[in-house]
């Protein structure tokens, strides 16, 4: 018992490292961008970044989330054939996701330089669309790793595939904002073989079998990936409209301000990432398995720890705000971006402390109510962006993302309450057998 409590401290040392120093390297991607590319430069990468993310979460098909749940159930009632199957589906659908978002941001660059009325998008825009299907099964091979109970594996692999990120970036912006996208999309191609190769050796770590088909599971297998498609690209509306729309309500420079406003989200979000790895693997795991009890306990701990942490954290961060903005990027965004980190920052500790929203539902098999609640989320935020976003540009669209996210957490907090006695009931079912 001690051995193996030693070895999921390990395991859950190696991810929040891995996870850690995945989120410094993609920090100092932006840094590197800025201080080579310039800020009207920048602006345009920024630009371009956000909406080859949008298209690609757009466009994808999320099954990393089906992966994990009907995995960890076919594993435990030892179905081979169907899990087997499970693998081959997911790999369909991301190459076909890949090829979506390819087609939609290909087709979308030549009107690029019009749409936003600012020269030099069209060209890093198209580079940009083949960054998608590049990523398309990183997913799948981390998915693997998941299921192998290797999220030490999977955050290492983040953070090989975020080093060869700030690389690629790094030495594709003294080639201009097309460079730095080139640079971009040959480190996906490099990290996604790495990956790869990872999640393929975990993959045939399982028993061999004829695939099988899903049979009775194939309409709850279906339903789940939609909605897990739908949650993710809310998820992705929230995180890159902001920076896409910007552009379009205020001078394209304001990209480049809410863009790296937005570091205290980044890091916040990194701060909670291995817990979150950690919940989506063992609270799946231990909803497929009857016991129920322990994911509440997870969850309350989460929920706890976190507000703490918040609590202590965020002063001091808001008042090193200024002196941090410009370390990082220089005096124009210590003037220009301080409020809008400012902002952010209290955004940033409230999806921290909500962070269990985005693995609870997978968990327990409802991706469907992080569609009601992100669709309300998304439905605050556009039109508060372009309104606020027009008078007071990068700033205002920090004011929208604050307000559409407290209207996110108090709706989670109304859910809450009754998953908690769904959970229960289940739990309760789940006795006599």
């Amino acid at each position: 018992m001690a051995f193996r409590a030693l070895g999921r401290l390990r395991r859950h040392s190696v991810t929040a490292a891995g996870v850690y120093a995945a989120t410094v390297f993609g920090f100092l991607t932006s840094v590197a961008a800025t201080r080579v590319l310039g800020v009207h430069d920048y602006a345009r990468f920024a630009t371009v970044v956000s909406v080859v993310g949008f298209f690609q979460m757009l466009m994808d098909l999320t099954v990393e989330e089906a992966l994990v749940k009907y995995g960890f159930r076919y594993s435990a009632a030892e179905d081979w054939g169907r899990f087997r199957r499970l693998f081959e589906l997911a790999v369909r659908f991301k190459l076909a996701g890949g090829v979506l978002a390819l087609v939609a941001i290909a087709a979308l660059a030549p009107a690029a330089n019009a749409v936003w009325s600012e020269g030099g998008l069209a060209a890093p825009m198209l580079v940009g669309a083949f960054v998608p299907l590049a990523q398309s099964l990183e997913g799948v091979a981390g998915g693997a790793l998941m299921l192998r109970g290797r999220y030490d594996l999977r955050a290492s692999f983040y953070t090989v595939s975020m080093g060869l990120r700030l690389l690629g970036v790094g030495v594709g912006s003294v080639y201009g904002v097309t460079g730095a996208l080139a640079g971009m999309l040959a480190a996906q191609v490099a990290a996604t073989i790495a990956v790869g190769l990872g999640g393929l050796a975990a993959f045939r770590r399982f028993p061999s079998a004829p695939s099988a088909a899903l049979g009775g599971d194939r309409p709850a297998f279906r339903t789940f990936v939609v909605q897990s498609t739908v949650g993710s690209s809310l998820v992705s509306a929230r995180s890159t409209l902001g920076t896409m729309l910007i552009g379009l309500v205020a001078p394209l420079v304001q990209a480049g301000y809410f863009r790296n406003g937005q570091a205290p989200l980044t890091a916040l979000g990194a701060l909670s990432s291995p817990a979150r790895l950690v919940l989506l693997a063992e609270q799946t795991a231990d909803y497929e398995r009857g016991r129920r009890d322990r994911v509440m306990r997870l969850l309350w701990r989460y929920i706890a720890g976190t507000t703490l942490l918040m609590l202590v954290l965020v002063p001091v961060l808001a008042w090193l705000m200024p002196w941090l903005m410009e370390v990082a990027y220089g005096p124009e965004f210590r003037r220009h971006a301080t409020g809008v980190a400012r902002i952010v920052l209290v955004v940033g500790a409230l999806q921290l402390i909500y962070g269990w929203t985005k693995t609870l539902p997978v968990s327990i098999g409802r991706p469907g109510l992080r569609i009601v609640a992100h669709g309300l989320e998304v439905a605050t935020f556009v039109p508060l962006l372009l309104i606020f976003g027009s008078k007071w540009g990068a700033e205002g669209a920090a004011w929208a993302m604050l307000v559409s996210t407290g209207v996110f957490c108090a709706l989670w907090t109304v859910l809450l309450l009754g998953l908690r006695d769904d959970i229960r009931t289940a739990d309760l079912r789940a006795e006599p057998a």
